[in-house]
């Protein structure tokens, strides 16, 4: 799958002023990558052979694919920035990341990624919200029905200014910094939130499950 680097796009009232002229899309949801479907490796993950899959996951995004939502996976990757690895490799580790997925019925239908190191000081590296700017312009989705699953505390600041509902998961970071995002709704892994998306029994006014 090709990767996009972009530059920052328009800010939050020009967006919810052309959501206003468009029909929005129903049924999105966004996902952090590392932690959440794959395990978080402090190194990165530069080859084939370091990726793991989350137990779960595949099946997870597959009952999401069959139930009508669309997955976006939004990631810092500064592997590329730190020359670690090319955009060309991130994009073919993506793209095993995909196939495994499609085994199970999933499909992840589009990556944002940050390719940016902190210094860079760029508005898409979370916890800025521009990866969610940049995925709201193509998808037209209401953010405030939207939901962002991440495993760290910089997923959550992402979501909060980005106007998003988030839940936090326990695998990668999520375990060692719940305790910093009290306020948000936690789950085991993205397979039990999905369980409770699919089911109903979790909505944007959730704020704690």
């Amino acid at each position: 799958m090709a990767e996009e680097r972009r530059p920052p796009g328009p800010d939050r009232a020009q967006l919810a002023k052309f959501a206003k002229t468009i029909k929005l899309q129903e049924h999105v949801v966004l996902l952090d990558r590392d932690g959440v479907i794959n395990v978080d490796r402090p190194d990165y993950v530069t080859q084939a052979s370091e990726l793991e899959l989350i137990p779960g996951v595949p099946e997870a995004i597959g009952r999401l694919t069959k139930a009508g939502w669309r997955v976006l996976v939004l990631t810092n990757q500064a592997c590329v920035g730190k020359g670690i690895i090319t955009a060309a490799q991130l994009g073919e580790i993506h793209e095993l990341i995909a196939s495994r997925i499609a085994a199970k019925g999933g499909t992840i239908n589009r990556w944002y990624i940050c390719p940016h190191v902190d210094a860079d000081q760029c508005a898409c590296r979370k916890p800025k919200p521009g990866l969610i700017t940049q995925a709201l312009t193509d998808w037209h989705f209401n953010p405030a029905q939207t939901w962002v699953v991440g495993d760290a505390a910089r997923d959550v600041a992402m979501a909060k200014a980005g106007g998003c509902p988030v839940a936090l998961v326990l695998t990668g970071k999520g375990r060692s910094e719940a305790s910093q995002v009290p306020e948000v709704p936690q789950f085991a892994d993205l397979a039990a939130f999905v369980d409770a998306l699919l089911a109903g029994s979790i909505t944007a006014r959730h704020r704690k499950h």
